[in-house]
């Protein structure tokens, strides 16, 4: 897949500073026609150029699913990453860039009885959507949203208007935390949990879940991290015969496309398991960074996530 390819031309229409962190950008197409339609839960890539690189970064889409006249993204900068999300905010109203098509691997689940969510900080983000997709159903849920203080509460303000109860923000600096175990301790047959922020609050969720007798099938996370680099390294892909370079600031998924090779991804984040490859030949080790391989299959090292996992090496062959 080509970096342009099947991308969407949008224009900023607003830009609004909402916590010190995370910046909230509008966004149109180009040519004025409505945009595509998603479900909540569904998150764009933006095409963010850095020179000869272009980072996609994932956000997920905060607008109503009702009104595709425009997207909504909030967008947290990152002074640890490589720079796509500080990139991000340089840009200002009537700039462009492009976007994928949505794709959504956070969707509710349509057979719930009810719904848990669980967000912090900028994890709100894929609720506000599907908040508005709650309101029209008749399944119960609640929120629990997690913040730093009241600064960082501004998000809220983009949840549409909901019954008193549903909702319940706990601020850090107020010692108020969210009691999981609690939380999922005593809840009907058939509700199903889902879990966006920080690494910490997923995994205590998954712990909770699971020591509370949760299945699998009905606990659901998401997270977006921007990627740091690493050492460069070579890899080798044999069914194409091409040699590429992995440079310290690009992902090992980034210099396969540059090198004009396609390969399946989705969400680019070591999450959804498409971008998945085989290795045939390893002299070194693989720096594994997904949440899709099992530590069964890491310990093996012949396969590899290329949109975040990185190699130290003197040799790395792919099934590519």
């Amino acid at each position: 897949m080509s970096t342009q390819a099947g991308s969407i031309g949008v224009v900023i229409r607003a830009v609004e500073d909402v916590t010190p962190l995370i910046r909230v950008f509008s966004l149109e197409a180009e040519d004025g026609a409505p945009l595509p339609g998603f479900s909540g839960g569904s998150h764009v890539l933006t095409l963010i150029p850095n020179g000869e690189i272009v980072y996609r970064n994932a956000y997920s889409l905060m607008s109503s699913p009702f009104d595709t006249r425009r997207y909504e993204i909030g967008v947290r900068r990152q002074e640890s990453g490589r720079g796509g999300s500080r990139r991000m905010h340089e840009l200002k109203v009537g700039d462009t860039l492009r976007i994928t098509p949505p794709v959504n691997n956070f969707a509710l689940n349509a057979l719930a009885r009810k719904h848990i969510l669980f967000a912090g900080g900028v994890g709100i983000t894929p609720f506000v959507s599907q908040l508005q997709d709650l309101q029209q159903s008749k399944v119960p849920f609640e929120l629990h949203y997690g913040v730093r203080d009241e600064a960082h509460a501004r998000m809220a303000r983009f949840l549409p208007d909901l019954p008193n109860g549903n909702v319940r923000v706990y601020h850090d600096v107020a010692g108020e935390t969210i009691d999981f175990a609690q939380v999922l301790g005593a809840q009907p047959l058939g509700t199903h949990v889902y879990v966006c922020g920080p690494q910490a609050m997923i995994d205590a969720v998954l712990a909770a879940a699971r020591d509370a007798g949760w299945a699998d099938s009905h606990v659901h996370y998401e997270k977006f991290v921007e990627q740091t680099g690493g050492v460069q390294f070579d890899a080798y892909l044999q069914r194409s015969d091409v040699h590429v370079t992995v440079a310290p600031e690009m992902s090992l998924l980034e210099a396969i496309e540059a090198a004009g090779v396609d390969i399946p991804y989705l969400c680019r984040g070591g999450a959804c398991g498409h971008c998945e490859t085989g290795v045939l030949a390893l002299d070194g080790e693989i720096e594994h960074r997904d949440d899709w391989l099992s530590p069964e299959q890491r310990a093996c090292n012949d396969r590899i996530m290329p949109c975040v996992s990185r190699a130290s090496c003197r040799k790395l062959v792919l099934d590519l």
